[in-house]
């Protein structure tokens, strides 16, 4: 299995963005999420996409951030709308906070909000 996230940028507050995560080996039956880690913090849980399409978000990001997959090309979506420069930090995919600490995640990509 692979995890491979694009998409990230440095853009102003109130901006967007649509990061994707490649999850090559995965399939519809797995719970998949994002996760966030900004400099000096502690890995963050971002949101949650399960396997019945239900959709669990952070309390920070809650109604700006949208959760999605595609399961015809195996990828999962983040899409990032009105940007704060709280949400600075590297964005990794992963199947759970769990499976990301141990490493079983992407290299990720950046995103900063300035």
């Amino acid at each position: 299995v692979q995890l491979v996230e694009s998409g990230g940028a440095s853009v102003q507050a109130g901006g967007s963005l649509r990061l994707s995560c490649d999850a090559s080996g995965y399939t519809d039956r797995d719970c998949m999420g994002w996760f966030r880690q900004a400099p000096g913090k502690d890995l963050e849980w971002v949101s949650t996409i399960t396997n019945i399409d239900r959709t669990l978000y952070a309390a920070s990001v809650k109604g700006r951030f949208t959760i999605s997959r595609d399961n015809a090309k195996n990828t999962l979506y983040l899409q990032l709308d009105n940007l704060k420069s709280e949400d600075t930090a590297m964005y990794y995919c992963a199947k759970n906070i769990g499976s990301a600490r141990r490493g079983e995640r992407g290299q990720g990509t950046q995103v900063t909000v300035s």
